[in-house]
């Protein structure tokens, strides 16, 4: 793994949201991705039977490399064990702990945020909300408003089934409820993961009787910007921290390594969402020392993104602030 650690992402959603078609659409889509999925129960979160190839105990196997364990009193710290034992072409690169549908999303984050299992980090808690059924689902669930205000990322399910002034006003009462976290219309479930970890092109899924069927994620890049910036000259990181807290909702991820002014190790960066995390770690033997980051999203004006990265870049003869590293290190892994 490099030293990097494997992020652990919270998927939350009532009852009925769209978890289930959303994990599953993951689990199709996420190609030279081996994700870790840890479930409440196989009969509640029904994945894809055309993607499970045998049981072992309360492990699953799937066809593309990934693994899926079940969890009925709510922990997770020994299915993680489990899962990040994996090493070398089997280790996985990302878990996803889906929460049932009647769990507390706030739990489940501090699990993950408290687990002593080494090489893993929080990656974000991602909720579901059911575009079709939101008002009805909120006067049931009081709850609702709280886990989306909670949420590092928004996902609206079923919006292919709503006309495009219901997709505004659900995607409105979302943006008060939280005016930070990116807001993703998933129409059919159909979610990029690269909103949520690293991944390769969209795959084809593989049918019980070997029929090949074009995959609806193939698509979604039409849907999703990506912007590149890259900087020799090293960042000055108070300049840096504020950029990042003021990217805009429409910046869903930030990855790359950073190299600031007056620190001499590398600093890997991952965002998903309002989560930002550094790890903390020397440059690779050959690697130049530069910042090189894609920023992913949808309608980003690139331009002005950009500039305001190259306003970041410490100007020569400009002098080192030694206490301007402290934003920085209160994301960072290791400190």
């Amino acid at each position: 793994m490099g030293g990097v650690s494997i992020p652990v992402v919270v998927l939350a959603g009532f009852l009925g949201a769209g978890k289930t078609t959303v994990l599953n659409h993951l689990l199709r889509s996420a190609a030279d991705v081996r994700l870790g999925v840890v479930v409440n129960d196989f009969g509640a979160v029904g994945v894809d039977a055309m993607l499970v190839s045998g049981w072992a105990d309360s492990t699953v196997s799937l066809e593309n490399g990934c693994l899926c364990c079940s969890t009925e009193d709510g922990t997770v710290d020994e299915l993680l064990t489990r899962l990040t034992a994996r090493r070398g072409p089997d280790a996985l690169d990302a878990v996803v702990v889906e929460a049932s549908g009647v769990a507390e999303p706030a739990a489940m984050v501090r699990q993950v945020l408290t687990s002593t299992v080494p090489g893993v980090r929080y990656g974000g808690l991602v909720v579901v909300v059911d575009g079709v059924e939101f008002e009805t689902v909120r006067r049931r669930h009081r709850q609702l408003d709280d886990h989306v205000a909670m949420a590092d990322v928004v996902i609206l399910s079923k919006t292919d089934l709503l006309e495009e002034a219901a997709v505004a006003r659900v995607t409105a009462r979302c943006r008060e409820l939280n005016g930070w976290a990116p807001l993703v219309p998933a129409a059919n479930g159909s979610l990029d993961p690269r909103l949520l970890f690293e991944a390769g092109p969209p795959r084809t899924r593989q049918l019980a009787l070997g029929e090949a069927v074009p995959d609806e994620a193939a698509h979604l890049h039409s849907f999703y910007d990506a912007v590149e910036f890259r900087s020799p000259d090293p960042l000055d990181p108070r300049r840096f921290t504020a950029f990042l807290d003021a990217r805009p909702s429409g910046v869903f991820r930030v990855k790359g390594p950073v190299r600031f002014a007056g620190a001499d190790e590398r600093y890997l960066l991952q965002t998903v969402g309002a989560a930002v995390r550094f790890t903390r770690g020397p440059w690779p033997r050959g690697a130049p020392r530069a910042t090189e980051l894609v920023l992913v999203g949808a309608g980003l004006d690139a331009p002005a993104l950009l500039a305001d990265l190259r306003a970041c870049v410490q100007t020569a003869g400009e002098p080192v602030d030694e206490w301007a590293m402290m934003a920085v290190l209160r994301s960072t892994e290791g400190v």
